[in-house]
């Protein structure tokens, strides 16, 4: 392994500070020993000291203060997901290890300790290291400040890993292995911490092996003590270290002098005001070579020592922590300009210490709507069955949707034991339009604004039959539940809606999701047109460094827009510190509204949310936007409680009936895996226990069209394949023809007659040879291909020889007016009817 420099690359930096535990031993038998005061410092000491040093960059650096388990490994795995370059772990807080020493529990904040080996709320180090191994990272760092912190190592060294991907993970740790150290005290950082971040604020380049040579020398020199008056001594995960394993983590210019004595303005009153000037004009022009100017202060200090300029929180108290609860599409945005408040001076006193940090999380906008609405109680008092806390995360001050109207259908829900008051600002923070995102390639024709969403998509497909369109999950992003609103329209056919967008299995979760999944397949990236926030095709997102298909922005004049909106949330009881909270709500909310959070806001994209929607900075014209857009009306609660109710059922329970071809000339294409029933067998995964399906074997040319081979309702897997299997008793040959005119048109009848009350989605799947396709023809055909257009039951056609699919053969046509899709002996078939299957079923459970 060579040395490491990541500068320039896609950099994360996670760091995990766990300074309160909801169990202690004062108040509970099975908590924790403490609190953790110390380690708030920590996260502010160290994440300065990371943003300051030059290797990451805006919004690399996160820090999570006290988060639950899940919480904890939510954040861990999209670092993993996104970091390219470096990914650097922190974590600081109780740890235990295992009765043999084997295993090293972190202790995250809902952490207990049962009888026996039963620590709830903690994450297992092997759990992290997977993830890390895991990642997408060139090179990990790992920082452990907590008791037993050196019996990583070891767990490193037994680490499963046969591919060795381990070996790009380094390990620095505060002690020796099975050693416990103190707590520290709530003035100041731990004694590891605080000497990692001294040294990283040293200036020049700061390598890891440096790092580690400079922090044991110097908690040696200090004789910092563990407890049982043991040596608190630094591990390394190889040492001694070998250059050729070096990973860069600072390079910035740094400037730190020593304080022997007391703070300046005890002794000296006139010192403290002329270094909080000297901390603002170097905080503004970037700190340089400043030796003349120290050696004055220190001279006129008298011997007592100069304030560090690099934002060391020694004289500071703990600045408040604000956590900011937001949507998915959104926390990019509101990460960057929580981090540019955080640094601003708006946040930083005459003395230069921080007023206030912000926790920026989000989580799905419905669940989110649910927890604040009909779940303030369980927030915060969590059950076994409901806890927001470990779903959703902590208690927000701050909540920003994406639209004032979730706002709306929260306090619409608010009917009794409500915990959480909502107060939203009048006028939302900036505006962004929801857009069909067209690869460039696909353009051509598509008006830019002034029609529907539905006339854009049919545009799209007539100009282009293989266009697809993409959408993320309208349960957890708003952006897509505003998108599906313009795509239902009147509401009349949202099966037919549905129809229109392209998904196997699962969507993304949010739009930023499904613009990082999309270029894994750089064909799907081409051919996809995304509905997505208009903001995104500036700022983009930071998950992939490859290159992803051009966009340009095309305006449906129906959907509705983002309108983030700032809302304080308050919290029955939490009314301790209600008057310091409320000042550091006011100062975030008055810079985010002003000057400094336009600009950030600008720089990502985003409108004006009044006037002519005008971009807030930048040329529409570099990112595939147009100027000014009209905006569409704003969102309606109830339009959107009404088009996630209907978006539910059109992906709730589905109905699949399968037309299984039992003629006599599908003998030889019957047995096996690729055989008829062996296909139908293979997609049945793709239903679950409450979808209802059945099978009919078509065969016979007149009276009755078919025999039931599964009769049509809810079914075991088990039962399906005993149904389908060839030969007696399951599915046969029939020494007969077959019409498969007269079977579709009796299986269209049936699925819609029980698809008239609800808006289920439905399938039918037929599966033939082709060799009566005859019968299929002319007026039959015509028949066949109108009560199937009207239907809005799509049909998917499968013939087992090539050549089924070509144009006007009548699998083809019959396909095509049911929006369905044919496959032929020329497609991966089994994948691809288990894909079509898969949209309308549920899948097993």
């Amino acid at each position: 392994m060579s040395r490491f420099d990541p500068r320039g690359k896609v950099n994360r930096a996670l760091l995990a500070g766990v300074s309160e535990y909801d169990h202690t031993a004062s108040d509970h038998p099975q908590g924790v020993s403490g609190q953790l005061p110390a380690v708030r410092h920590n996260r502010t000491r160290l994440e300065d000291a990371l943003r300051r040093g030059g290797v990451f960059g805006a919004g690399e650096v996160r820090a999570l203060a006290s988060p639950a388990p899940d919480d904890f490994t939510r954040e861990l795995r999209r670092v993993c997901h996104e970091a390219r370059g470096l990914l650097l772990f922190y974590f600081a807080g109780h740890a235990v290890t295992s009765t043999s020493g084997s295993e090293l529990h972190l202790q995250m904040r809902t952490a207990r300790v049962l009888t026996g080996n039963g620590l709830p709320g903690s994450v297992t180090f092997s759990e992290v290291l997977g993830e890390l191994a895991e990642s997408n990272a060139e090179q990990v760092v790992v920082i452990l400040d907590c008791c037993y912190a050196g019996n990583a190592a070891g767990i490193w060294h037994r680490f499963d890993d046969p591919k060795r991907k381990k070996h790009k993970i380094l390990l620095l740790m505060s002690v020796q292995p099975n050693r416990c150290i103190l707590g520290g005290d709530a003035d100041a950082a731990t004694p590891f911490t605080r000497e990692v971040a001294h040294v990283l604020d040293e200036g020049g380049e700061v390598w890891l092996s440096e790092l580690y040579s400079r922090v044991k020398e110097r908690m040696a020199a200090a004789n910092y003590r563990a407890e049982d008056d043991d040596p608190q001594r630094p591990q390394a995960l190889a040492p001694p270290w070998k250059q050729e394993a070096d990973v860069l983590l600072a390079a910035g210019p740094g400037i730190v002098v020593e304080r022997p004595g007391p703070a300046p303005g005890g002794r000296f009153p006139w010192l403290r005001p002329l270094l909080a000037r000297v901390r603002k004009t170097f905080a503004r022009s970037g700190r340089t070579a400043l030796a003349a100017l120290l050696a004055v202060l220190a001279t006129g200090a008298g011997g007592y020592g100069i304030l560090a300029l690099t934002g060391d929180s020694g004289p500071c108290a703990p600045a408040l922590e604000l956590r900011v609860l937001t949507d998915p599409d959104l926390e990019p945005a509101v990460r960057a300009f929580a981090d540019d408040y955080v640094t601003s001076d708006a946040n930083t006193t005459g003395e230069g210490c921080r007023r206030s940090g912000v926790t920026v999380y989000s989580a799905g906008a419905a669940h989110v709507v649910t927890a604040l609405g009909e779940r303030s109680d369980p927030w915060q008092q969590p059950r076994e069955d409901v806890n927001p806390q470990r779903d959703i995360g902590p208690q927000p001050d701050v909540w920003i949707p994406a639209t004032r109207a979730d706002v709306g259908r929260v306090t619409e829900a608010q009917l009794e034991r409500v915990f959480a008051r909502l107060e939203p600002d009048a006028e939302p923070l900036a505006y962004s339009p929801v857009v069909l995102a067209v690869p460039k390639d696909l353009e051509a024709g598509l008006p830019p604004t002034r029609r529907s969403l539905t006339e854009l998509v049919s545009a799209l497909k007539e100009a282009e039959p293989k266009a697809e369109v993409r959408r993320p999950d309208p349960e957890f992003s708003d952006s897509a539940l505003l998108a599906t609103v313009g795509l239902y329209g009147d509401g009349s056919d949202v099966r037919g809606a549905e129809q229109q967008i392209a998904r196997a299995g699962r969507p993304e979760s949010s739009a930023v999701r499904l613009l990082c999944t999309l270029p894994e397949d750089d064909a799907a990236d081409d051919r996809s047109a995304v509905l997505v926030p208009e903001f995104l095709l500036r700022s983009g997102v930071g998950c992939h460094s490859v290159i992803r298909a051009e966009r340009t922005a095309v305006y449906p004049d129906d959907v509705p827009g983002l309108e983030p909106t700032f809302v304080r949330v308050r919290w029955e009881g939490g009314d301790l510190d209600a008057q310091a909270r409320d000042d550091e709500v006011d100062r975030f909310r008055d810079w985010l509204t002003g000057e400094g959070g336009r600009k950030v806001l600008g720089e990502h994209g985003f409108r004006s949310a009044t006037g002519e929607r005008g971009l807030l900075s930048g040329k529409a014209a570099e990112y595939g936007m147009t100027p000014s857009v009209p905006p569409a009306d704003s969102a309606d609660a109830t339009q959107l409680d009404r088009t996630l109710e209907r978006y539910g059922n059109a992906h709730g329970p589905g109905r699949v009936l399968y037309l299984l071809d039992s003629s006599g000339s599908m003998a030889g294409l019957w047995d096996g895996t690729s055989g008829g029933p062996g296909i139908l067998q293979q997609t049945l995964k793709g239903l679950g226990r409450g979808d209802e399906y059945g099978v009919w074997a078509v065969h016979g040319l007149t009276g009755r069209t078919h025999t039931e081979l599964l009769d049509f309702g809810t079914h075991s897997r088990a039962q399906a394949e005993k149904a389908l299997k060839p030969g007696k008793g399951g599915a046969e040959v029939r020494d007969a023809e077959a019409d498969p005119g007269a079977a579709l048109l009796e299986a269209l009848a049936f699925l819609r007659e029980r698809g008239a009350s609800d808006e289920r989605p439905q399938l039918i799947v037929y599966l033939t040879d082709g060799e009566d396709d005859e019968r299929l023809a002319d007026g039959r055909l015509r028949e066949v291909e109108e009560r199937a257009r009207a239907s809005g039951v799509p049909v998917v056609m499968v013939t087992l020889n090539s050549g089924g699919c070509d144009r006007d053969r009548p699998g083809t046509r019959v396909a095509e007016a049911a929006q369905g899709r044919c496959l032929d002996a020329g497609d991966d078939l089994v994948p691809a009817l288990r894909d079509e299957v898969a949209r309308t079923g549920t899948g097993e459970e």
